[in-house]
């Protein structure tokens, strides 16, 4: 058998060349069991550590786009750095105790990305702290007078009470929005002092103790996020609200281009893509808005913004970009929809809804510009009478549509033939229908965004007198208030001057009890010139 092994492992394979001459190779030797764990815990290191650079380059990618984040963590280092010097240092920590752990975990627990957040969370942890310690020394002093037969009594059904009442004021709205972050702290804090064994001085001692460190914890924290790179809630909501606005805008002309495939370059790449669906930011964005709004209440007066500013306000003009937003998706249901329009069908209108859909976008941009420059605007009346104008002539054509299609009467009414029976007549008239029906739906949501945009206009022109904004036109008005002349915003009124009825509508309202200065007169002349030629 051994004679046999060595036979078979000196084995030779060999290969006879063209020429003649044959050549041997020598068998490899097989890999053993080491070799192949070798190869497996090479590639599992391999692997490990791929997965690690890449966490590491997208952690990097994330802090490059988005270096306020950075900034938050490195404020969290700060502050937790500045309250562990209660430990390092002798005095202070004979002046907290041992207490100074309560400070840290404030820190950790308080310390928000938002301004508002943070405020938000500190003052909710200071006031239930406080509340409960004081009703629990309060309960103590009530059950140790009592006598000890009744003092677990007390204790228990105070307990029972109080968490049970504090836990469903949890439940109510008002509450769970500004207050339950307060709520559950008063929970966990008289259930702590309450089940305690301290005596009253003692009790006094640790409240007093706990106050001070949850102080020294929530003051740090708003000092430092106030001064080292503030990020204010309500400045957040203000830049979702104008961005979500713009994006909405974009979102209605893309959809209608593309529905009368006339993209304009919203069709074809990514970028465009995402400008066609970006109502979905729109709709996904309400918690955050409600979020933000409910932190910025608690902020102080910053930028242009007063401690009293409507935040309230931006919640309904989101909700009214909400509804908006769902009439854009049900457009863009129509645009991927498998039922085809002819080309003679929709061409007839096709200029009229681009043109409705460019006029309210209009619209929409020139609300985002006025929450932007916080100053009324002096075009948007003149925008909304536009795109309302647009509305007509649409419904106009719409009326004029069944024009185009064989009257199914006058088919019924024609004598029959072998090949004009009834059943051609009626599939005739079927498919009629079935043309009219998708451009219908098509201009029924146009007609309702329309409805929804003049919504988002009130809305915006009640945050205007809520937050007073300026008046546009405010320095022209002042530079001529000693001649009492009005000199009109031009490039805002020069579109609707030269429309159908722009004479009758915007000569009264330049003269509303003021004269013209002769500048203005002279440019409505021009402009007059200009009508008449176009004419």
């Amino acid at each position: 058998m051994a004679q046999e092994k060595e036979a078979i492992g000196a084995m030779e394979w060999k290969i006879k060349m063209a020429g003649g001459s044959s050549e041997s190779l020598a068998p490899t030797k097989a890999r053993g069991y080491p070799g192949i764990a070798w190869l497996a815990l090479k590639g599992l290191v391999v692997g490990l550590v791929m997965k690690v650079w890449n966490f590491l380059k997208k952690a990097w990618d994330m802090g490059h786009n988005e270096p306020r984040k950075v900034i938050h963590c490195l404020k969290v280092g700060v502050a937790l750095t500045v309250v562990s010097l209660f430990y390092a240092m002798r005095p202070l920590y004979k002046d907290v105790g041992g207490n100074a752990i309560w400070a840290v975990m404030t820190v950790v627990v308080v310390f928000e990305n938002t301004v508002g957040a943070t405020l938000s969370k500190s003052i909710n942890r200071i006031f239930g702290t406080f509340l409960a310690g004081f009703l629990a020394i309060g309960i103590h002093c009530i059950a140790d007078l009592s006598g000890k037969d009744v003092e677990h009594f007390i204790t228990g059904f105070s307990i029972f009470l109080l968490a049970s009442a504090a836990t469903f004021s949890r439940f109510i709205p008002s509450v769970k929005a500004r207050f339950d972050y307060g709520a559950m702290i008063f929970i966990l804090t008289f259930s702590l002092i309450s089940v305690s064994g301290y005596r009253v001085d003692q009790l006094f001692d640790l409240a007093k103790h706990r106050m001070s460190t949850i102080i020294i914890g929530t003051s740090l924290c708003i000092v430092i996020t106030m001064i080292i790179c503030p990020i204010w809630a309500g400045e957040e909501l203000y830049m979702l609200i104008t961005r979500n606005m713009d994006t909405l805008a974009n979102s209605l002309d893309g959809c209608v281009a593309d529905y009368f495939n006339n993209s304009g370059g919203f069709a074809g790449d990514k970028e465009s893509d995402n400008k066609l669906l970006g109502y979905k930011c729109v709709l996904g964005s309400k918690a955050t808005e409600e979020s933000m709004a409910n932190f910025a209440i608690w902020e102080p007066a910053h930028g242009r913004f007063n401690f009293r500013h409507p935040w309230k306000q931006y919640l309904k003009i989101g909700a009214l970009m909400r509804d908006c937003a769902y009439c854009i998706e049900a457009l863009n249901g129509c645009v991927s929809s498998e039922n085809e329009v002819s080309e003679l069908t929709k061409t007839h209108i096709s200029n009229t809804a681009i043109k409705v859909s460019s006029d309210s976008s209009m619209v929409i941009k020139e609300l985002a510009r006025t929450m932007k420059t916080m100053k009324k605007s002096s075009a948007i009346d003149l925008l909304v009478g536009e795109m309302n104008n647009s509305v007509l002539k649409l419904q106009e054509d719409l009326k004029s549509l069944p024009k185009l299609f064989i009257n199914p009467q006058q088919l019924l009414q024609e004598p029959e033939s072998p090949g004009n029976d009834n059943k051609t007549k009626a599939e005739a008239a079927a498919v009629a229908l079935m043309d009219i029906i998708p451009l219908v739906t098509l201009t029924s949501l146009l007609v309702e965004i329309v409805a929804r945009i003049e919504g988002m206009v009130s809305a915006v022109q009640e945050l205007g007198k809520l937050a007073e904004f300026k008046a546009a036109g405010d320095r022209k008005a002042n530079q001529n208030q000693t001649t009492n002349k009005v000199i009109p915003d031009q490039s805002a009124l020069q579109r609707a001057f030269l429309s159908e009825e722009g004479p009758d509508l915007l000569i009264p309202r330049l003269r509303f009890g003021e004269d013209l200065c002769p500048e203005s007169s002279a440019w409505i002349q021009s402009l007059t010139c200009q009508r008449t030629w176009r004419k």
